[in-house]
């Protein structure tokens, strides 16, 4: 090993003596220290020194058509005009009218401090820019997106209120850092702050600057009469002026309110203890009475307002604006008329409703209803009023979801049954009761809450959510609380507003695609600069959802069991939801509302042009509640006149099936699974639903099948013991003899062929009436003693399965030579003579009351003689007849022997001829008989006759 190694030494120091001298001689020369440390720095010297010539120039490139300071402009406010969505007509001019300019003097400190802690708490150490600000709005646009959060300052947003166009690009704001700057040098931190508080939006109705916000939220004669608590909730209000105004969002006013008193405690403004003792006032507590009655279009001018703040940042009110919007003037001037109780007859003057008509196609708000007797500023029943929708979140919540993700037909079965939530709640129907197997259409047609919540689990909490959203809904973020299952049936604590339902509901009319509702679509500021505000159109559900969502809620109206069948308008395809909320248990109590009083009545219906949401109700439960049927209907009807006036003169358009859904006819729901009919599924049990293509069920149902065997199978053995019966009765003979021997009467009944179970019932009809003699089972005899001489007595058997047989015998006069026998026997083959029965058969069963089947009552004249039918037209005042008549129309002439001469009964009970086993329940009175040519006649057994109906 160690050989091995010297070799390789030797070998390499050979190689090394064999190398060119030149290159291997002489000292190695030192590398210089700090020689690429210097390049680096010389290279980003260089960029920088690029880098700023290029920011410099591009700097300047940005501000050199910016515009200039103009004294003018920032005193001074210019109007703007709003245009109708003919784009042509002017609806409104706003602009300064309601503005009161304060001087800087005028204004307490503690209204500038609350200011400047919210807006911008560095306002008297910058020069117009914060660059702190602006590095912690970078940080948040850098996580958030560009835009998400703005770095301006007070004198900043005079600057872009007064000069800019409200577009977030990088020139903008450049140009507006610039302006601040030269602003700062021209003025002084006291005359920018005074620009500012004499130009800010406090609320709708054109209220601006300090002074008139002072006026009109507390009534103050001047700003210096402003608290600390109202000076800070003043100083909240221009973030958001409809969210946090006081008047009509006490909640989200209080939170603002006190948000501002930390900030001013934080920066040292007042202490604490001012601030905790602040946040101790009611915010409604000082507020002024609302007086100021809207003008014409006002209530949708404040929407525009809103939208054009909300979007742009720009003053409507003093930037020069041209607005247009998507104001159907027609359809207003006529939802005022509605609101000003000039089409409908509203309960009382408290009574309140909101609406919102929008356009299916484009999301445009064409009309908006803010609701009855309002001023200027005030509740907003149509946009900003939030209530629990009740069942008109079902589509949203329960059945369009099912449909969207678990390809739910619209004859899904459902079994409403007793239930409960989750977590162990009972869940009930309005009607407290249950229907069964439904399918889905059926049970919001009849607005059954436990099948939704059924529906609602089974597509789970997060899919209905994401739904929701997609429509427009953001649940638990504008609610304020947990999302729950309560949700499914309109459970919310706060709500929704017709608004947003219109907006939701419209997207199931425009085949799945949604387009929030808005009332601007573009906005031209004076430079020539537009901005378009139209809202992109989004998929929010697949268009199987749209339709067979559209299909059931038409159902609610057109259907029997709809809850929505006063809508229903000639011409008109309309779709549509009802949904009622109810008072809790404190509310009922505290201002004693009964029961069934509601709290709030929904209607949000749709045709294939327009969607429209109507609320109705009350302000607070303290000034009334729903109830009489004026009240529950009101909202469909304000709904059926508005898309009735408004679809005058308009193609109606039709909902479309899409290529994705297919028809189908089911049986109704009995169980879990959807079968198609079969031949033998009452056609009353058949239902057509509509399926995702795909999905359609293949199996043919066999519970009609199974129940048609077995009918036909118990058919055939009730035909079999039938015949086996009508055989054996036909078998049985009764025969009955009469003598007279001694002074009495000898009666015996038997019959051939009878069974032990055969029974007998024996009358007597004599001068005296008609009296039962026996009855029972067997054969038997019974004698009757001293007859009358010279009367006839007449005696019939009848047996329990409807034949009959007669005998009659006379008792000889003292003066008659009688035989000792003067009976007379029934022929030996125990049958009548057919002259005989002919002669006996036609008695008239027509005396007395029919409660049978009288499908027949006229006598065959070619079959039936009428020689034993006299005294037929008598009077039958004792008995009625309960049994089948049909005998006077018996083409076989079937003997009647049994009521021979019975034709003037006054009394007795007399037997009627068997009529399919049938008897006669009541009773008769035997009429004198004429008197037979021979003491006695022989007895007759009667077999049950046919009848043809």
């Amino acid at each position: 090993m160690s050989d091995n190694y010297r070799s390789r030494e030797e070998r390499r120091r050979a190689m090394n003596d064999n190398k060119p001298e030149g290159k291997s001689q002489g000292k190695p020369k030192k590398k210089k220290k700090g020689g690429l440390f210097r390049k680096i720095v010389a290279a980003v010297l260089l960029i920088g020194i690029i880098g700023l010539i290029a920011g410099v120039g591009t700097f300047f490139a940005m501000i050199s058509d910016a515009p200039k300071v103009d004294d003018s402009v920032l005193k001074n406010s210019f109007s703007s005009k709003v245009y109708a969505n003919d784009g042509k007509t002017v609806v409104k001019e706003i602009g300064a009218q309601k503005r009161t300019y304060v001087q800087y003097d005028e204004i307490p400190q503690v209204v500038k401090n609350a200011f400047i802690a919210t807006e911008d708490v560095r306002f008297y150490k910058h020069h117009g820019v914060d660059f702190y600000r602006i590095g912690g709005a970078l940080m948040a646009n850098f996580k958030n997106g560009f835009g998400a959060e703005g770095g301006s300052t007070i004198t900043q947003q005079v600057v872009k209120n007064s000069f800019l166009s409200p577009k977030k690009t990088v020139k903008r704001k450049v140009q507006e850092m610039w302006l601040a700057y030269q602003l700062e040098r021209k003025y002084s931190k006291q005359q920018i702050l005074e620009m500012y508080l004499n130009k800010i939006y406090f609320a709708s109705g054109e209220v601006y600057g300090i002074e008139r916000a002072a006026e009109k939220f507390y009534g103050v004669k001047s700003v210096k009469d402003l608290t600390l608590d109202e000076a800070a909730m003043l100083a909240g209000l221009p973030k958001a002026p409809t969210t946090y105004n006081p008047v009509t969002n006490p909640e989200n006013a209080t939170k603002r309110r006190n948000t501002v008193l930390n900030l001013m405690a934080k920066n040292g403004f007042i202490t604490q203890a001012e601030a905790d003792k602040a946040k101790q006032v009611d915010v409604q507590a000082h507020l002024a009475k609302q007086t100021e009655s809207t003008s014409k279009y006002d209530v949708f001018i404040d929407q525009v307002i809103e939208e054009v703040k909300k979007k742009t940042d720009a003053d409507p009110f003093s930037a020069g604006l041209e607005i247009y919007t998507t104001l159907d003037t027609n359809a207003q001037d006529y939802v005022d008329d509605v609101m000003n109780n000039k089409v409908v007859n509203f309960p009382n003057d408290k009574f309140q409703a909101g609406l919102v008509v929008v356009d299916n196609e484009t999301g445009g708000i064409q009309a908006i209803g803010g609701g009855r007797n309002r001023v200027s500023g005030g509740l907003n029943f149509a946009t900003n009023m939030r209530r629990q929708p009740g069942s008109t979140i079902k589509p949203i919540l329960d059945y369009g979801p099912a449909i969207e993700n678990l390809k739910w037909s619209t004859g899904q079965p459902i079994k409403d049954e007793e239930y409960h939530y989750s977590n162990g709640t009972p869940i009930r129907n309005f009607g407290r009761n249950y229907k069964g197997w439904v399918s889905a259409r059926e049970a919001l047609g009849r607005s059954l809450n436990i099948p939704a919540l059924k529906a609602f689990q089974a597509t789970g909490a997060d899919k209905a959510k994401e739904f929701a959203t997609g429509l427009g809904l953001k649940l638990d973020e504008e609610d304020g609380e947990a999302y729950s299952e309560s949700y499914s049936i309109g459970g919310f604590r706060t709500g929704v507003t017709p608004l947003q339902m219109a907006g939701a509901y419209s997207a199931f009319a425009n085949e799945g695609m949604y387009n929030a509702p808005h009332t601007v679509t573009k906005v031209k500021f004076p430079d020539g600069t537009e901005i378009d505000l139209t809202p992109k159109p989004k998929r929010a559900m697949q268009d199987y959802t749209a339709f067979m969502m559209t299909d059931m809620m038409k159902s609610v109206v057109n259907e029997s069991y709809g809850t929505a069948r006063a809508v229903r308008t000639p011409g008109l395809e309309i779709a549509g939801k009802t949904g009622t909320s109810n008072f809790s248990a404190a509310e009922k109590q505290r201002y004693n509302i009964p029961d069934a009083g509601e709290k709030d009545v929904w209607f949000n219906g749709f045709t294939p042009n327009y969607t429209i949401s109507v609320w109705t109700g009350y302000e607070t439960a303290k000034d009334g509640y729903i109830l009489s049927p004026n009240e529950t209907g009101m909202a469909k009807n304000i709904f059926k006149h508005v898309i009735t006036h408004i679809s005058e003169g308009k193609p109606k358009g039709s909902f479309k099936q899409p290529d994705s859904v297919v028809e189908r006819s089911v049986e109704k729901p009995t169980g879990k699974d959807l079968k198609r009919p079969s031949g033998s599924t009452p056609s009353s049990l058949i239902t057509k639903e509509y399926f995702v293509r795909g999905t359609a069920p293949t199996k043919v149902s066999q519970t009609f099948v199974k129940k048609e065997k077995e009918e036909k199978k118990e058919d055939k053995k009730e035909d079999k013991k039938e015949k086996k019966d009508n055989k054996d009765n036909k078998d049985v003979k009764p025969k009955i003899t009469a003598s007279y021997s001694g002074g009495a009467i000898s009666v015996n009944w038997s019959a051939s062929n009878a069974a032990s179970d055969t029974t007998f019932t024996v009358t007597m009809s004599s001068p005296d009436g008609s009296e039962q003699l026996a009855s029972g089972a067997g054969a038997g005899g019974k004698t009757i003693s001293n007859p009358a001489p010279g009367a006839t007595y007449s005696f019939t058997v009848t047996t329990n399965t409807g034949q009959s047989a007669s005998s009659s015998v006379k008792v000889p006069d003292s003066s008659d030579q009688a035989t000792e026998d003067d009976s007379t026997k029934p022929e030996d083959d125990g049958t009548t003579d057919d002259n005989q029965n002919e002669d006996n058969s036609n008695t008239d069963q027509n005396n007395g009351s029919d409660q049978g089947d009288d499908s027949s009552t006229q006598p065959d004249d070619n079959q039936n003689s009428n020689n034993g039918n006299n005294g037929n037209n008598g009077s039958n005042s004792g008995g009625s007849n309960s049994g089948n008549t049909d005998n006077n129309n018996n083409d076989s002439g079937n003997a009647n022997d049994g009521n021979n001469g019975n034709n003037n009964n006054n009394g007795g009970t007399t037997p009627p001829p068997a009529d399919n086993g049938g008897s006669d329940s009541g009773s008769q009175t035997p009429q004198t008989p004429a008197t037979p040519s021979t003491p006695s006649t022989s007895a007759t057994p009667q077999q049950e006759p046919t009848t043809e109906n």
